[in-house]
């Protein structure tokens, strides 16, 4: 039987086109990388996409993110509070501040011997754990158990 010449001369033809898909696709997979590396570098970011849909500030900004959040501990006269939001989130570049919505917390305090029970709302809250106080922010009610009642656009709470 005599070998037919054809089938080499396809094979050979086929190893090159391979041999040029390869080439290609390597390059195109090393202009992808140096394209995301080369984001990254101009762009001092380091969590940089080329895809336009993402909105990274807002996941940067908000990276730790909770829903019905409950914040409790003492004060300096170490009496007690707590603090819940519907959400509340914590932001890289500042992470010693809670931003909260939603806010409802209680309080208590001393007054002429004679224990105070403080209950807050507001629509929103920046709680400063470095700082140990509580900024509220928006249509702030507090109702307190001695009969005292204040209605405030904002206010700052020292604990």
């Amino acid at each position: 039987m005599v070998p037919d010449n054809r089938n080499f001369i396809i094979f050979k033809k086929h190893r090159r086109l391979t041999r040029l898909w390869q080439f290609l696709f390597t390059g195109w997979g090393l202009v992808m990388v140096a394209a995301l590396v080369a984001g990254a570098v101009f762009t001092k970011q380091l969590l940089w996409t080329p895809i336009s849909a993402i909105n990274m500030i807002d996941i940067t900004s908000n990276q730790f993110k909770m829903t019905d959040a409950n914040f409790s501990g003492f004060d300096k006269n170490n009496q007690p509070f707590s603090i819940s939001a519907k959400t509340a989130r914590q932001e890289y570049d500042k992470p010693d501040i809670i931003y909260m919505e939603n806010v409802n917390g209680t309080t208590v305090r001393m007054e002429n011997n004679q224990k105070i029970t403080d209950h807050i709302r507001a629509n929103f809250g920046e709680y400063d754990q470095h700082g140990r106080n509580i900024r509220l922010i928006g249509n702030v009610h507090v109702d307190s158990s001695n009969g005292d009642k204040i209605t405030t656009p904002e206010m700052v709470i020292r604990l």
